[in-house]
């Protein structure tokens, strides 16, 4: 028993790690891509699924480690493949709004309004997922509204990266608040799923969910790059990235490496955790990389933004504080 507590935490830290990690330089690599020349939303959102043949591999290294069973059990094929294709097709107009906010916000901003999940995941999880709401998760939820709201306002021209009018600074707003909603959403979702369709929690099909949704998301999103014509920029855009052809494309596949690397750090936590765990740490990034910003694209940091950070990682630690009172009760059953 003992021995399988250490492996629980050991698998929990190193996925904690993943989400952090990936998230982080999967965001600052992004925002790196538009700070070099990139301009494409598309390509943006297609390297944020791409990458998913990487899962391949831990189900080729764990395909029975939880039990074994098929991706779906005992649901019917069509049914679980309907859902992945809805699932995919939500996922890919997640990743454009994640693709467009970053382009006009700045990093520190972006990642800060990110936070927002949170809140949505609260709401999700009370209406699809029986969340309880108690009086810590209602404040959390005001206080990351709260956050979100001053950063909202704090629009000025001195922060812009290039000029950027107000109106795409407020669009880039909405878009990054639509699209953590949207994550938040999704999570929920996958997790009734689970409950409620395919009833076998187990790795293989967890990874099953994450591979063939991803799947739908990256077609959906070459349909997009085609339908749209960006994918004729991409020769000229190469030609003028300031860090050269090279950089260009390694900056394009380790941003879709460390998505993956995101993705599996979610899955492992999904699996041994819960969703609703999953989307707490993947704001645990959120003083890490605007930190990074203020370094790497010299974002500026005034007093709102650092107060709003405050006031995030305060809802953070409330929601989570519940979580450890909700472990501790679970505990003393």
């Amino acid at each position: 028993s003992g021995a399988k507590n250490w492996r629980w935490w050991m698998m929990v830290s190193v996925d904690v790690f993943f989400v952090v990690a990936g998230q982080t330089s999967a965001t600052l690599l992004g925002r790196y891509y538009y700070h070099q020349g990139g301009s494409s939303k598309w390509i943006s959102t297609f390297v944020q699924t791409a990458g998913f043949p990487i899962l391949f591999l831990a189900l080729l290294c764990f395909p029975k480690s939880s039990g074994g069973g098929g991706a779906s059990g005992d649901a019917p094929v069509a049914k679980v493949a309907v859902i992945y294709v809805v699932l995919g097709l939500v996922i890919a107009a997640d990743d454009m709004m994640y693709a467009s906010g970053l382009k006009y916000l700045p990093v520190s901003t972006y990642s800060l309004i990110c936070a927002s999940q949170l809140a949505f995941n609260v709401v999700f999880s009370y209406v699809l997922n029986s969340q309880k709401l108690t009086g810590l998760i209602f404040n959390a939820v005001i206080l990351l509204t709260l956050s979100d709201a001053l950063l909202g306002v704090n629009h000025d021209e001195t922060e812009d990266m290039s000029g950027m009018p107000r109106g795409k600074y407020l669009m880039g707003f909405l878009l990054t608040l639509g699209a953590s909603g949207t994550y938040s959403l999704i999570l929920s979702l996958m997790q009734l799923t689970f409950e409620n369709v395919i009833k076998k929690h187990t790795y293989t099909a967890v990874l099953n969910m994450q591979i063939y949704t991803a799947l739908v998301a990256t077609v959906a999103s070459m349909v997009g790059l085609f339908a749209s014509g960006e994918w004729r920029m991409m020769t000229e855009e190469m030609d003028t990235f300031r860090s050269g052809q090279f950089s260009y494309f390694m900056t394009l596949v380790w941003t879709a490496v460390s998505w993956q690397i995101t993705s599996v750090g979610v899955v492992g936590l999904v699996f041994e955790v819960s969703s609703l765990f999953s989307n707490v740490i993947s704001t645990v990034s959120l003083p890490i990389v605007p930190l990074f910003a203020v370094l790497i694209f010299h974002d500026t940091m005034d007093g709102i933004k650092i107060i709003a950070m405050l006031i995030a990682a305060w809802g953070f630690v409330s929601y989570l504080m519940q979580h450890f009172i909700d472990d501790k009760k679970a505990r003393k059953i």
